[in-house]
């Protein structure tokens, strides 16, 4: 059962055609027996997993599952979210003592649901990488190539989902996070509109967890999963407000604008204004295109309503640069600002967007916010007359390792080395104003690792770019296990 569904696990338990217990059993086998050289799942949590999976099967045995739609299926979730009991470093050494008294109001939902936790999965340090590696826990590698990363910062968890350890995850997105690994590793990932599953208790280590936490711009949580049914399932465990928000209003996302693949319309774009894009995974995009034109569905590359990409690209970098010099020590921005000094106001190359983002004051700050709504309102205009874009999560298929220093590293893109920093500017398309943003598998490249591309959607319609992605997998075919090694 190591490939099944979430959904078809859930409905299974609740034939009693297998019990939990035999589930988690099987699960913590294949995590001993795979993860010593996957390295995904690297806080365990066995003992209380089956002490929850016999609770779990007593409550089915019972006909207890009212509200629990998950009650008795294994899952893990991203080391970055508080489970009581269990360390939570982002990947920084040293921190592993801290004690975490409260679980996350994401990882609550998931347990209140019925989930049986199994343990954590191993992310970027600091959750700042395309990459999943640290000190604490070391370096997770893709089941699909040992050679490469499984992706950052929810790394372990698409890994854990592509070898079928679980099948379903719960991850996080600021930079890609979430599409990225599902990208590499060749699963489902949906990076969920702004604001709709609570962030409270994805906290790094030592910060107090306030009641309701400050809302982290850009940031969201979100489902992984080996299908797109399974992230609906997901997104409808974890969405809604948090604490007593509830007390003033509920959470009633829209259905689907279609559930016939042929009724989608569907706007393709296949490069980016700031970067450029590798045959390998333009091909497949380009020909899911073709597919998706022959099964009846409007396919369009041109529009004047498409918002700037560029702009987009710019307005994001400066947005998220804000953000990680805000939060930097001291030390680290002294510097940033002496770099900053030596870049010219007015230059627009990508390098100096990201030196001036840095040390941006709170006036600038605004000024570019001002732009972000004025993009947010073209792209309410596009999504009249377009369901879906439809476009790449990353320049190229899964990165080899290389743990030297980040504004150092160069990525190959058609046989050119592209600069690292250049990597998150597909995943900006959604992040920058907030939209839903689903991840799925499209093919399997020439050098034998998965090729994924995002949907993404307008505001708040996420059950839109779930369902097209669900459709796309009926038609044309959705995960494929990794090759044995």
């Amino acid at each position: 059962m190591e490939y099944r569904t979430a959904t078809a696990l859930a409905a299974a338990l609740r034939a009693k055609e297998v019990s939990s217990a035999e589930l988690t059993e099987a699960a913590i086998a294949a995590i001993e027996a795979g993860d010593g050289v996957l390295n995904a799942v690297v806080v365990r949590d066995f003992d209380r997993a089956r002490a929850a999976a016999t609770a779990a099967d007593a409550a089915l045995a019972k006909g207890e599952v009212a509200g629990r739609p998950l009650l008795g299926l294994p899952v893990t979730v991203k080391e970055s979210f508080n489970v009581a009991g269990l360390p939570t470093t982002w990947g920084l050494p040293g921190k592993q003592h801290i004690p975490v008294a409260q679980d996350a109001v994401a990882v609550a939902r998931l347990k209140a649901a019925g989930a049986v936790l199994l343990g954590k999965t191993n992310v970027s340090y600091l959750l700042a990488d395309w990459q999943a590696y640290n000190e604490p826990y070391g370096t997770s590698k893709n089941p699909w190539s040992a050679d490469h990363t499984p992706g950052g910062s929810s790394g372990g968890s698409a890994a854990a989902l592509a070898a079928g350890y679980v099948a379903l995850e719960l991850g996080s997105d600021l930079a890609g996070s979430l599409r990225v690994p599902a990208h590499f590793c060749g699963v489902y990932a949906h990076k969920p509109s702004s604001d709709i599953i609570p962030g409270r208790g994805q906290t790094p280590p030592g910060i107090p967890v306030l009641s309701l936490a400050a809302r982290m711009d850009l940031a969201v949580s979100g489902p992984m999963a080996r299908s797109a049914e399974d992230l609906m399932l997901g997104l409808d465990v974890l969405a809604g407000p948090d604490d007593h928000e509830g007390t003033a209003w509920q959470l009633a996302l829209p259905p689907p604008r279609h559930r016939a693949l042929k009724d989608y319309r569907v706007f393709v774009v296949d490069q980016h204004p700031l970067t450029p894009t590798d045959a390998a995974v333009r091909g497949p995009l380009n020909d899911l295109a073709g597919r998706l034109e022959a099964a009846g569905c409007r396919v369009g590359r041109d529009s004047a309503a498409l918002p700037d990409l560029g702009l987009v690209g710019s307005t994001y970098l400066r947005l998220l640069m804000a953000f990680i010099g805000g939060t930097m020590p001291q030390s680290d921005y002294d510097s940033a600002v002496i770099r900053a000094g030596a870049v010219p106001e007015a230059a627009a190359d990508l390098r100096s967007i990201v030196e001036h983002g840095l040390v941006m004051s709170h006036r600038g700050w605004m000024q570019t916010d001002f732009l972000r709504t004025g993009l947010a309102h073209q792209w309410r205009r596009f999504f009249r007359d377009w369901d879906v874009l439809l476009c790449p999560v990353m320049p190229t298929p899964a990165l080899a390792h290389d743990h030297g220093p980040m504004a150092g590293r160069m990525v190959q893109v058609d046989g050119r080395p592209v600069p690292y920093g250049q990597l998150p500017l597909w995943s900006s398309i959604a992040t920058l104003t907030g939209q839903p943003a689903t991840a799925f598998p499209v093919a399997i490249a020439a050098n034998g690792l998965p090729v994924g591309m995002q949907a993404v959607g307008p505001f708040l319609e996420d059950r839109t770019t779930i369902m097209f992605a669900q459709l796309v997998a009926e038609a044309f075919g959705g995960f494929v296990p990794p090759p044995r090694v």
